[in-house]
């Protein structure tokens, strides 16, 4: 039965909302383990293309319309030279991060092919940690100035491309402040190189959209944004919530649920630094990795400890709270979508990412169809909304998030429902500019038979969404335990007082009651 205290969800309106960048929805692939080799790129596979892309990999990824994809690292492009995974020769170099041998057979034009098989922009993360200035300008030369503009744009021609390769997206460095990172920095010895490879790069290609490593911490990011802000469009933020890197025990589904409220944490603490640095509006924020669980990688060089990361691998780990975690994560990065203007899930592909690939096919996991749902179903601004809501049980969380989005045409609101609960449908009620909604409208559903439920090869949709309808009773509606629901509501363009401006309408001319739709002017 629902929860006696129902959730409230009051969209307003009065204002268009604010348009987000489709880039919140974006990916992220590295050197590590089975995610490229072994993972969307096996020659000599059946599933695979003549260029050694997995077919079935590409068909995945585009139903979840990827906007961009950053590469290669991570902490892999700490020790990564460009230059070793281009032209027709590639020697493969040893690894310091992940402490393996990379053969370099997938590199720069194999990446940005691959990002044109799945309709993404390619993001390019550069090596500032045993990589200098130079080298990254270099590298943006290689992929983005026309032939005849200097030695490495004619290498690129000559390696069989003498069109660019029109990168636009290019980041200096990765969590350059860890101790764990190949050439890791001092708060101030990183703004110093930032500056001047943003300097160096920018000299090369002005229309570059440039982003750097930095934290929600304000020791190592005010110093930043105070010396280079000036030259970046985006400072990059990573969060892993989950931490398993050296033990391996994913946390159940409350604890996991309960790290829900982190994300936009971490997003205000970061808002706050850029304004600590008069950068409101210059400065945006990407996630550009993100997930619940962090990646498995004990320490090590022994054949133990390599082969422990194939406990990422294990399908029963990604269930319903991984789903709900996730969407709430983008309720949280769409809400300050004002600022957010990037986020990448780490990764795409195998280890905790949401498509589990396998020799002989693929497993769509539970936070793939969230990302579907989110990419492909929401409107193109995030409405004004406000929610209410008991408290979970066990977590500190809210029984329930939303979002309220708004379509180009002004003419459908779709909310993002999340029921965090893992055993008890909510009453939730849905008020429109105060109004509550009546009847029936047609929704998407994502749950499962229970909240620890998963797909895997044997049983690849335990977890799917379903179409069904969403029925609101003087504004309330009930959602199903541990699920997302996405509903559409339409607003009307014809009213037996003639048509309806939807501009208007949202000027507040027009607001739906228990009765329908009526003019109040």
């Amino acid at each position: 039965m629902p929860q006696e205290t129902a959730a409230v969800v009051d969209v307003s309106l009065t204002h268009p909302g604010i348009a987000y960048s489709r880039n919140v929805f974006g990916h992220f692939i590295e050197h590590f383990h089975r995610q490229i080799y072994g993972g969307l790129f096996a020659p000599g596979s059946p599933l695979s293309d003549e260029r050694g892309f997995r077919e079935d990999v590409i068909e995945a990824m585009r139903e979840l319309r990827p906007p961009v994809v950053r590469w290669p690292g991570g902490c892999f492009v700490s020790s990564y030279h460009w230059l070793d995974g281009v032209g027709p020769i590639r020697r493969p170099h040893y690894d310091k991060a992940w402490r393996v041998t990379d053969p370099n057979t997938f590199g720069t034009h194999e990446f940005v092919a691959w990002c044109e098989a799945i309709g993404a922009d390619p993001y390019i993360c550069t090596n500032a940690g045993t990589g200098t200035a130079e080298e990254m300008s270099d590298w943006v030369e290689y992929c983005n100035l026309p032939q005849g503009n200097g030695h490495w744009s004619d290498l690129r021609a000559a390696n069989g491309h003498p069109e660019p390769l029109a990168v636009p997206y290019w980041s200096i460095g990765n969590e350059n402040y860890g101790d764990w990172e190949m050439g890791a920095k001092t708060a101030e010895e990183w703004a110093i190189l930032v500056r001047e490879s943003a300097k160096m790069m920018l000299r090369v290609d002005e229309s570059a959209v440039l982003l750097t490593a930095a934290r929600a911490d304000l020791d190592w990011t005010l110093p930043l944004l105070r010396e280079a802000g000036r030259y970046l469009d985006m400072v990059s933020i990573h969060g892993y919530w989950d931490k398993l890197h050296d033990v391996n025990e994913p946390s159940p589904y409350l604890t996991a649920i309960g790290r829900s409220l982190d994300p936009q944490q971490e997003i205000q603490h970061t808002i706050d630094i850029i304004g600590a640095a008069s950068l409101t509006g210059k400065v945006s924020i990407a996630f550009d990795e993100w997930n619940l669980r962090g990646w498995h990688h004990p320490l090590g060089t022994s054949e133990a400890a390599i082969s422990a990361r194939e406990l990422n691998e294990d399908n029963s780990t990604y269930t319903m709270a991984d789903a709900l975690f996730s969407a709430s994560f983008f309720n949280a990065c769409l809400r300050r979508g004002d600022v957010v203007k990037m986020a990448n899930i780490a990764p795409s592909v195998n280890t905790r990412g949401p498509l589990f690939v396998h020799p002989g096919g693929i497993v769509k996991r539970s936070t793939f169809h969230v990302m579907a749902m989110y990419a492909g179903l929401l409107g193109e601004r995030v409405l004004d909304s406000h929610g209410t809501s008991p408290e979970l049980d066990g977590a500190c969380v809210p029984v329930v998030d939303s979002l309220a989005t708004l379509d180009a045409s002004k003419s459908r609101i779709t909310l993002a429902l999340v029921n965090r609960d893992p055993s008890a449908s909510v009453a939730c009620d849905v008020r429109v500019s105060g109004h509550p909604v009546d009847g029936s409208h047609p929704a998407t559903v994502l749950d499962g038979p229970d909240a620890d439920a998963y797909n895997d090869v044997d049983r690849p949709d335990a977890i799917t969404p379903r179409a069904t309808k969403l029925e609101f009773r003087s504004g309330r509606c009930v959602l199903p335990p541990h699920s997302l629901t996405m509903c559409h509501i339409d607003l009307p363009l014809h009213h037996s007082e003639g048509d309806v401006d939807a501009g208007r309408m949202l000027s507040g001319d027009w607001h739906l009651s228990s009765a329908g739709w009526h003019k109040t002017s």
